[in-house]
């Protein structure tokens, strides 16, 4: 068994060096785990209870990327797992192509570049917030100003995070931490740090109740920064007197979050590309919002979801979709 394991491996991966394999038997943990497997995953011993490919390479701080690719900040390999003629499955795991490691480098350099970013205006956001606070007192016009440095530097943390997270999502190394969570306060969540925008806008701003789910494998921070993207993309376009609505619908694969804005409806050609950042960065002389509606689709799609969009008479809806558990 042990040698058409390796053989079946080679094969699968094209691989010179040699793969690092287990092989686990239809009803248990695994059989049979060689030195090579568990160095590239810079693990010390088989996780007991990772029975299937993708708990191990979760277990060992790895995410899919796309195809057989999974990465973090600090590793890529290629992996797999095979169904062999007696049930059991081999699970296969080779270094990834040197480009890789060229890829994870950049991933590297962007993290750094946002650290120092964002901890300059973070301090710049501290001190305006310090000088705002009961301790002190200015006249109207310093009052003013510094409300404006403060909001200037909030949008700025936003808009640094939202650069830095989608260059890092089109090289496959945007973070990702699933845990199982209840939708409901997500989509409550996504609503609040919008409400007051809304309400100085006159748009109502409401959440449908939500029905019976069963709680879902999720990155909640991502989740709820999607939806957040989509309302504050209804917000830019949103007239007085109409009406923004989060509601979430659950389906035999899983749920449907759906972001309407019932009023004046967006122009089809624009709907359908709502999700391409260049494309609109260059003909709406404007980044933040494809930015944000381009890292949406990122974080959604790490859910094995999807994202669109239509207009009708009535107006716009965004939609993301989240499969029970990942397709």
């Amino acid at each position: 068994m042990w040698s058409e394991a390796v053989a079946v491996a080679a094969g699968l991966a094209g691989a010179s060096a040699g793969p690092g394999v287990a092989v686990c038997a239809a009803q248990g943990g695994p059989r049979v785990v060689n030195a090579r497997l568990l160095a590239l995953l810079g693990l010390q011993a088989f996780p007991p209870r990772a029975t299937r490919l993708p708990e191990l390479l979760e277990a060992a701080g790895l995410r899919r990327s796309e195809g057989d690719l999974w990465v973090s900040e600090t590793r890529a390999v290629r992996a797999g797992e095979e169904t062999l003629e007696d049930g059991s499955r081999l699970l296969w795991v080779l270094p990834a192509a040197p480009e890789e490691e060229g890829r994870l480098a950049r991933v590297r350099y962007l993290s750094l570049a946002s650290h120092d970013l964002r901890g300059a205006l973070a301090n710049i956001r501290s001190y305006a917030g310090l000088l705002l606070g009961g301790r002190y007192t200015h006249e109207p016009r310093v009052q003013r100003g510094l409300e404006t440095i403060r909001r200037n530097a909030d949008r700025a943390l936003g808009f640094a995070q939202n650069f830095f997270d989608s260059s890092r999502a089109e090289l496959g190394g945007l973070s990702f931490e699933r845990e199982q969570l209840p939708l409901a306060p997500l989509l409550a969540e996504a609503l609040k740090p919008q409400q007051e925008e809304a309400a100085t806008a006159g748009v109502e701003l409401s959440l449908a109740p939500v029905p019976e789910l069963p709680e879902l494998s999720l990155d909640g921070g991502r989740v709820q920064h999607a939806v957040e993207a989509f309302i504050a993309h209804h917000l830019t376009r949103a007239q007085a007197g109409e009406r923004i609505e989060v509601r979430a619908l659950r389906d035999v694969a899983g749920v449907r979050v759906e972001v309407r804005r019932h009023g004046v409806p967006g122009e089809p050609a624009l709907t359908g590309r709502l999700f391409e950042r260049e494309l609109r960065a260059f003909e709406e002389k404007k980044l933040e919002d494809p930015l944000r509606l381009s890292l949406a689709r990122h974080e959604v799609a790490l859910h094995g979801g999807e994202v669109g969009a239509w207009s009708d008479a009535g107006g716009t809806t965004l939609f993301l979709t989240l499969p029970f558990q990942d397709q």
